[in-house]
């Protein structure tokens, strides 16, 4: 019992640090990434559809983004959507495919998406400790129900403790990587 209890812990706090990895990656360097344009929704006959689902993504080279259009007609509601997003870009077509040039980042922006950066890393650590503690419910659960005794009870606090030390620790390196990334010029 108290190892499917770990498990479960391990296993949702792996979640939540892909996650913040993935929150992260969207956060904008200087480089191009296909990733970059992930969360935008197209207006597609009435439908928020993903961006994804009607183009082609790729890099062009190291600061620009072109965007292969599949149906011809969505490529001004594409445009525009890009620009209503907050990255702050401004797409230029030519024929079918449309190119994001992707402006240099100055000190001050810099800073700001590292303070995003940041608050997305505690929310993390929030998620982790929010698990901790659930695994810990149910441990101290079994320990009332008389099914665990208190010595168990205490070992697997600290082995969850443990895993959570090792969770935040991933989410602290994630972050420190993607600061490291946004301060290089």
């Amino acid at each position: 019992m108290i190892n499917e209890i770990k498990k479960d812990a391990q296993d949702r706090m792996e979640k939540s640090v892909e996650a913040l990895k993935n929150q992260i990656s969207k956060v904008r360097t200087g480089r191009a990434s296909p990733s970059l344009l992930d969360g935008i929704m197209v207006d597609y006959y009435g439908a928020a559809t993903p961006l994804r689902q009607l183009a082609n993504v790729t890099v062009e080279d190291a600061r620009t983004l072109a965007i292969s259009v599949f149906d011809r007609s969505m490529s001004p509601a594409i445009e525009k959507a890009i620009m209503a997003s907050d990255l702050g870009l401004n797409p230029s077509s030519a024929g079918t495919v449309i190119r994001v040039p992707l402006p240099p980042l100055t000190e001050e922006r810099r800073k700001d998406l590292i303070k995003v950066v940041r608050a997305e890393a505690e929310q993390g650590r929030v998620a982790v400790r929010n698990i901790r503690r659930d695994a810990n419910d149910k441990i101290k659960a079994l320990l009332k129900d008389k099914e665990i005794s208190e010595d168990e009870e205490r070992r697997s606090q600290d082995d969850i403790q443990k895993l959570t030390d090792g969770y935040i620790k991933k989410v602290d390196e994630a972050l420190a990587q993607k600061e490291a990334e946004l301060m290089e010029f």
